[in-house]
C-alpha cells in the first residue's frame, strides 16, 4: 500500500511537469530575451512553498551566470524594497496568483519601473493581470490527497525555473570555464583550475596501437583499459588517428565484418587533441561542444603523451555534463 502511494505521488508530479510542455508559449522566449538584455538583476519573490522554490531557482541562476536575488514579500514592504532598481526584472511566484503579500508588493515594484513576470497556475488571477509576462505553471491536480499541500504545483514551478536557467545558459553561451570562475572553492572548480598534464593517463594506461594493426587486435586494446577508445600511432610516436566504441558500433550496424580490416580502415584521422599545458576547463569545453569523452594528449611535435578521459576531469561518479 505504501509503495503504491509513493508511486502514485511520483506519477502525479511527473504528469504535472510534462503538462508544462503544452503550456509553454511565446512568453517563454520573450522572458529569456528580456532577461538577457537586462542591465539589472533578476529578482524572484514568493512566500511559503513558492518562496522556498524561489530561493532554489535563485541559487541555480546565480551559479550559472545570471545575477539574481530572492526578495521576501513581507520584508520588501518593510525596507528591503530598497534593493530593487528600475533595471531589474521581477519574477513573482504564486500558484494561485492570489497571494496577498505578493499582490500587495506588485504596485510598488511596477512603480519603481521593473518589468514583472508571473509564474502562476491561474492566467486570470490578480497577479497575472498585473504582470507584463505570464508563465503558466498550472497543474491538473496536486499529489496531496486533500488537494491542499503544494506538491505537484511546487514541483512544476521548480521545473519551470530550471527550464529558464538552462535556456539562459544556452542563450548566454555560459561555459565550464565560466562556471570555474564563480566556483573557485568547489571540487569541480579546483579540478578545472588544473592543467591537463596533472590528471591525464600516461604510459601503459594509454590505449594505443601502431599503424597497420588489425582491427581485431585494436578491439583487444580497447577492451584492455575499458576507456572505449584506442589511439593509433605512427612509428615516430605521433598521432595518426583514433578508434572509438562508436566506430565499432557503426560497423556492426552496417553489418560489416572486422575480419581483414586494419585500423586505417576505421580510424578517425587527425582527431581533436589538447596539449600538456592546456587548462582542464578548455578540455572540458571541447568535450562538451563535440560530445566526446576522451581526448588524446600530444606535445608540440604531435607526439602522443597520454590520454584524458572525462571522468579524470570531473571525478569518477561525482559529476556529469548535466549535473555540474
Amino acid at each position: 500500500m505504501i509503495i503504491k502511494e509513493a508511486i502514485k505521488v511520483l506519477k502525479i508530479e511527473a504528469e504535472g511537469i510534462l503538462g508544462l510542455v503544452d503550456r509553454i508559449d511565446d512568453n517563454f522566449p520573450k522572458m529569456v530575451e528580456l532577461i538577457c538584455r537586462s542591465k539589472g538583476r533578476l529578482i524572484i519573490s514568493g512566500i511559503g512553498k513558492s518562496g522556498l522554490v524561489g530561493r532554489k531557482i535563485v541559487a541555480t541562476l546565480n551559479s550559472t551566470g545570471t545575477r539574481s536575488l530572492f526578495l521576501h514579500p513581507a520584508e520588501a514592504m518593510h525596507g528591503d524594497l530598497g534593493m530593487v532598481d528600475s533595471d531589474d526584472i521581477f519574477i513573482a511566484l504564486s500558484n494561485s496568483g492570489e497571494t496577498d503579500e505578493l499582490n500587495s508588493l506588485i504596485p510598488s515594484i511596477r512603480k519603481i519601473g521593473c518589468t514583472t513576470i508571473a509564474f502562476t497556475g491561474d492566467k486570470t488571477s490578480t497577479l497575472a493581470k498585473h504582470s507584463n509576462i505570464i508563465i503558466d505553471v498550472g497543474v491538473e491536480r496536486e499529489a496531496c490527497p486533500m488537494g491542499l499541500a503544494p506538491t505537484a504545483s511546487s514541483t512544476a514551478m521548480l521545473a519551470m525555473g530550471d527550464a529558464l536557467a538552462v535556456a539562459l545558459i544556452n542563450k548566454k553561451h555560459f561555459k565550464s570555464s565560466d562556471f570555474k570562475k564563480i566556483h573557485p572553492g568547489g571540487i569541480l572548480g579546483q579540478r578545472l583550475s588544473r592543467n591537463v598534464q596533472d590528471m591525464m593517463l600516461t604510459g601503459a594506461s594509454t590505449p594505443q596501437v601502431p599503424e597497420g594493426t588489425t582491427l581485431e587486435d585494436a578491439v583487444k586494446e580497447i577492451n584492455r583499459l575499458e576507456l572505449g577508445v584506442t589511439l593509433v600511432v605512427r612509428s615516430n610516436k605521433t598521432l595518426a588517428g583514433i578508434i572509438t566504441d562508436g566506430d565499432l558500433r557503426r560497423l556492426i550496424a552496417d553489418k560489416k565484418s572486422i575480419v581483414d580490416l586494419t585500423v586505417e580502415d576505421v580510424m578517425t584521422k587527425n582527431p581533436r587533441t589538447v596539449t600538456l599545458n592546456s587548462p582542464a576547463y578548455d578540455a572540458l569545453n571541447m568535450m562538451e561542444k563535440h560530445q566526446i569523452t576522451v581526448l588524446p594528449i600530444t606535445d608540440v611535435k604531435g607526439k602522443v603523451r597520454g590520454i584524458l578521459h572525462l571522468h579524470d576531469i570531473l571525478g569518477k561518479g561525482e559529476f556529469k555534463f548535466n549535473g555540474i
